[in-house]
């Protein structure tokens, strides 16, 4: 079973030690950034939180969630009042397991939940030319919007009702 665990002193260099492999790092930032990025939005009134992605016992990804976009002066229209999924990664020696997939579907569960504030979508971004995190995210119902972020695409899911938790 996957679960998400929210980063703290006891995880925080496990889940920084994770990595993609090397043709995936154009894709997604290393944990450590995603980290202070996190602590960053937080500090500047934002609403960010990391979490470690377990499998059982076993730190596989990672995941930041955010909403809104109080710290964020040039953020896309859809950020207002609405969660990003801001980080998903899962380890070089877990991929292709189906972690990606539980990952997402835990994130998911926890935003429908509405933990920082009510909220009508989710949206996340992902460099065009990484087609898995695309296929993943369309599998979901994440459609993109025509929007960028930078040079990423963005693409939305409409919530549905609140269920599931995080911790």
């Amino acid at each position: 079973m996957v679960t998400l665990r929210r980063i703290t002193a006891a995880n925080l260099w496990q889940i920084v030690a994770l990595e993609v492999a090397p043709e995936q790092r154009s894709f997604v930032a290393d944990n450590r950034t995603s980290i202070l990025e996190a602590y960053a939005a937080n500090e500047g009134g934002g609403t960010a939180r990391a979490f470690g992605v377990y499998a059982g016992e076993v730190p596989v990804g990672f995941v930041l969630l955010s909403y809104g976009c109080k710290d964020w002066p040039d953020a896309p229209a859809i950020a207002h009042d609405n969660y990003c999924i801001w980080r998903l990664m899962i380890d070089r020696r877990y991929q292709g397991q189906g972690y990606g997939k539980a990952a997402l579907e835990a994130a998911l569960a926890c935003i429908r939940t509405q933990p920082f504030g009510p909220a009508e979508s989710c949206w996340l971004s992902y460099e065009p030319d990484n087609t898995a995190a695309k296929a993943l995210y369309h599998a979901y119902g994440f459609r993109e919007t025509g929007d960028r972020d930078g040079g990423e695409m963005i693409a939305v899911l409409r919530l549905e009702p609140p269920s599931g938790l995080c911790e």
